[in-house]
């Protein structure tokens, strides 16, 4: 139970939002009082003692005292004699209470009802631009190396253009080697394409009425649009300190995945779910929030238990757990074997990357190890070096340490995982080997010495 004493705007909605939850008691003056369902009322004709009300014999979860209605000296004390270990939440200075400011609870409020506003006006403005034309060519852009929530981000953005009579495409840069990734791919029979050559690219844009952005904000940074490129929708959950270009602008940081963001759309189109949609919507929020240890949020919540009723469980374990090549079990051999750890930087080097995603699984395997705070694995491929950096460390963002560390676009993340790929030519590197040793030593002049 919750007592709540008071009885102006305040204590009232408080009450009822309570009531809705929990069991919850209101004691204030009759005369300011209304009915309310779900609500134990006790109306008092005038201030009294708290000795002559009428209190509940159960000790009350937390006690809000938002008025003064309680005539004793030391209401508070005299509320901490009779339950000495109830929590007190007081908008009066009183001794032995939480403080809680009327303003800031206001604000509060306010600021969650603007970002609901703020999540359902974005959906509509998204479906309005793909409605403001019929059968229209979407291009849609993974950034390279798409990882699950891209992926699936790509997939529902594509059901839903189709759905509303437009033609589309999903393209990406760089590689889908990850076992998982290739999963997704094969299994959902995923229609995406490889570009490398920028002529491809431009084509495909002069041949495109709408160009859509999915898990990235800014054409030409780590993606294969050109810099240039201003797009027509973009959907992200990663937030810059650059507001990006575009027609309908959706960067939203409270989600945790931009899939979670995409379901949110799908939620307010009132299109038909599917399960292999739903599905990969639900595996892509997944593994971005680590298996919901990470930044997992209430918009995210909402988004699965939405998500829930289309799952198909089988299918989601047939992503989660694929074969593993052997390919990737010589890179983990590989990395247990040379990986080095000083003043809390377990450094590991790959020299034989014949997979590049096999970075990313070996620093989260190697992140939980003893004395461990901050892992880095990197590898050579092509003419750059692949960087993945994962962290423990909550004195440190990595992304934010790498974005300043390596020129715009070459690396960067979230506060404890991040990546990069960063050119020989910005390491002042020609070759591998040289490539090799010069990004340990920035790894180790960035990130060691404790």
């Amino acid at each position: 139970m919750f007592l709540i004493f008071g009885s102006d705007q305040i204590a009232i909605r408080l009450a009822q939002w309570i009531g809705e939850r929990s069991r919850a008691r209101i004691v204030g003056l009759a005369e300011q009082l209304i009915p309310m369902e779900n609500v134990e009322i006790v109306a008092l004709p005038t201030e009294m003692e708290l000795d002559e009300m009428p209190l509940p014999e159960v000790t009350p979860t937390a006690i809000l005292l938002l008025e003064e209605i309680i005539c004793d000296d030391e209401p508070v004390k005299e509320l901490k004699n009779r339950w000495p270990n109830t929590p007190i939440l007081s908008t009066i200075d009183a001794e032995g209470a939480e403080m809680i400011s009327i303003e800031d609870l206001t604000t509060s409020a306010i600021q969650d009802r603007l970002r609901s506003i703020d999540r359902k006006q974005g959906a509509r403005e998204v479906l309005r631009r793909l409605e403001a034309e019929n059968n229209s060519k979407v291009l849609i852009v993974c950034h390279d190396n798409p990882d699950p929530d891209a992926l699936a981000s790509a997939l529902a953005m594509k059901y839903l253009c189709e759905t509303m009579g437009h033609t589309s495409t999903i393209i990406h840069g760089g590689m889908i080697e990850h076992q998982q990734n290739r999963a997704m791919v094969k299994l959902l029979e995923m229609d995406i394409r490889k570009l490398i050559l920028d002529w491809e690219v431009e084509d495909l844009l002069k041949e495109s009425d709408i160009v859509v952005c999915v898990d990235f904000s800014h054409p030409g940074s780590n993606n294969v649009l050109p810099q240039k490129c201003v797009p027509h929708i973009v959907i992200d959950h990663h937030t810059s300190e650059e507001r990006p270009a575009g027609d309908v602008i959706l960067v939203r940081s409270e989600f945790a995945a931009t899939s979670s963001l995409i379901a949110s759309i799908l939620m307010n189109s009132g299109i038909e779910m599917n399960s292999e949609i739903a599905t990969a919507l639900a595996f892509g929020i997944r593994t971005d929030t680590l298996g919901f240890t990470r930044s997992f949020n209430a918009v995210d919540l909402r988004a699965l238990s939405w998500l829930g009723a289309w799952i198909d469980w089988d299918l989601m374990r047939s992503f989660e757990s694929p074969p593993r090549s052997q390919e990737v079990l010589s890179i983990f051999k590989q990395a247990l074997t040379d990986a080095e750890l000083k003043n809390g930087l377990m450094l590991v080097p790959i020299s034989d990357m014949v997979d590049r995603d096999a970075l990313s699984q070996v620093a989260d395997f190697l992140l939980p190890t003893e004395g461990v705070k901050i892992v880095a694995s990197y590898g050579v491929r092509m003419t750059k070096v692949i960087l993945s950096v994962r962290s423990n460390d909550d004195s440190k963002h990595v992304g934010k340490i790498l974005a300043k560390t390596f020129e715009k676009g070459s690396a960067g993340g979230h506060k404890s995982l991040a990546g990069g790929q960063i050119p020989f030519d910005e390491l002042g590197c020609e070759g591998p080997e040289d490539a090799m040793i010069s990004i340990r030593k920035i790894l180790e002049a960035t990130f060691g010495g404790e």
